[in-house]
């Protein structure tokens, strides 16, 4: 599950990143959107237009799962159900049930819920077995982030399954005069483990916001190429 505090912070880019990596070391990903009348997904994963169902659909019970999963054409072995335009509540128990169904045709499920702890939130917690917690390098960003995964831990979640995440790291964002001195004071804000520091890039915005392929060798893919590995067990170094 991809979750934040605060809005803004490139959660759904982010699940798109990790769930196309993963794909690329040969796991089956189905990346399921849970951001009701935010949706964007559609448009990063290259699935915009070809989208019949989504999961509003699925969970009220109009269409099984399988008829609202779409191919991504950018990223072979990522399928993805959208989330609607407007309207609908996830609950726990009908996104349990598709959870389980799909389960043995995927190695990974994902879920990209929307900002905050509203329901969407609440029924991907209960069901998720690992999170990461998506922020940008500033204080209001972090502070959300350490309610975020404190309201996990509380819930049940080992510290150990959750995973924080950086994204649109700027030159600037640490030192003496930012608000936010080094990582160190990230990860100590929010208080869990590293999975990986995202750059600020321009290839990746434009990427996303056209629905185009993000080139293998940029340093956004090779960033993602990094967390996938290192949610599949291995030890990589961090690269910025």
């Amino acid at each position: 599950m991809a979750c934040s505090g605060k809005g803004g912070t490139g959660k759904s880019t982010v699940s798109v990143l990790v769930g196309a990596r993963l794909a690329s070391l040969g796991k089956r990903v189905l990346l399921i959107e849970l951001d009701s009348g935010l949706r964007s997904v559609d448009i990063i994963a290259g699935v915009y237009g070809r989208t019949v169902y989504d999961i509003e659909d699925v969970l009220c019970g109009r269409c099984d799962g399988d008829k609202a999963v779409v191919q991504s054409p950018l990223y072979p072995g990522l399928s993805v159900i959208s989330a609607p335009y407007e309207g609908g509540i996830v609950r726990t128990a009908p996104l349990s049930r598709l959870t389980a169904a799909m389960s043995p045709y995927f190695d990974f499920i994902l879920f990209d819920t929307a900002a905050g702890m509203g329901p969407a939130f609440e029924a991907g917690a209960a069901i998720c077995s690992r999170a990461l917690v998506v922020l940008t390098p500033d204080p209001v960003a972090l502070r959300d982030g350490r309610i975020v995964a404190d309201r996990l831990i509380a819930d049940g979640h080992p510290q150990d399954a959750l995973r924080l995440v950086i994204n649109r790291l700027m030159p600037d964002s640490f030192g003496k005069h930012a608000p936010v001195y080094d990582l160190d004071e990230c990860i100590d804000t929010v208080g869990i483990q590293l999975l990986g520091v995202l750059p600020e890039s321009r290839e990746l915005q434009r990427c996303a916001m056209l629905g185009e392929a993000l080139p293998e060798d940029c340093m956004a893919s090779l960033v993602g190429s990094a967390m996938a590995g290192r949610l599949l067990g291995q030890r990589i170094p961090l690269l910025v």
